[in-house]
């Protein structure tokens, strides 16, 4: 049986999901699922109720980062995990507190006690940090570290995209631009339909 995925298209943790599947080549069976109208056989995969969601034969594994491994580790024709062990560092400060300022800034009003002002300024310190770091990639050629940040800085640049815009950061400037225009961008990205029980397999990569 084809390992099933299970995405929502512009969630940023299945993006990532999505980017090392298609980069690895292994084929999955794509279910594309609303978050405010989860399908039961997705709840009874994943009881947790977030994507994305990998299941193949008995294995199920619910953590994006996990997800990127699992493909990478059958097959990686661009050496994505020939990374640096500084990689797993930025990978986890995104993670961490750089989604928490992400989702204060995006979703203010659930933090009402919160100022989405200073959690900008939080994730625009750690965008200043990296900016010195880039060069056309993060070192120096595409890692796993690329593919895991780029969606959550896409996230955080379409917040306020003429702020984002104004920010001295050539070296993001010029890394997101070329991601957002890439290939890969573009077939992660297309208008999946949703997946309902007894629809044909939708295999992915295409």
């Amino acid at each position: 049986m084809q390992p099933v995925l299970y995405s929502f298209r512009r969630c940023p943790y299945a993006m990532r999901a999505r980017l090392a599947v298609l980069s690895s080549g292994v084929r999955v069976e794509l279910r594309e699922i609303l978050l405010r109208d989860k399908p039961q056989a997705f709840l009874d995969t994943s009881p947790s109720g977030t994507v994305p969601v990998l299941a193949a034969n008995d294995l199920v594994i619910d953590e994006s980062l996990d997800i990127m491994f699992w493909a990478l580790q059958q097959s990686d024709p661009a050496g994505w995990l020939d990374m640096p062990q500084d990689g797993h560092a930025l990978i986890a400060t995104i993670d961490g507190p750089f989604k928490s300022a992400l989702d204060r800034t995006k979703y203010a009003t659930r933090y009402p006690d919160e100022d989405p002002t200073k959690h900008r300024a939080v994730a625009a310190d750690f965008l200043t940090e990296l900016d010195q770091q880039i060069n056309g990639h993060i070192f120096g050629k595409p890692t796993l570290a690329d593919f895991a940040i780029l969606p959550f800085v896409r996230q955080f640049a379409f917040i306020d995209k003429p702020w984002f815009d104004a920010q001295p950061w050539p070296n993001i400037h010029v890394w997101l631009t070329a991601f957002l225009t890439s290939d890969a961008f573009t077939q992660i990205m297309p208008k999946f339909p949703l997946w309902k029980p007894g629809d044909a397999p939708l295999c992915f990569p295409h």
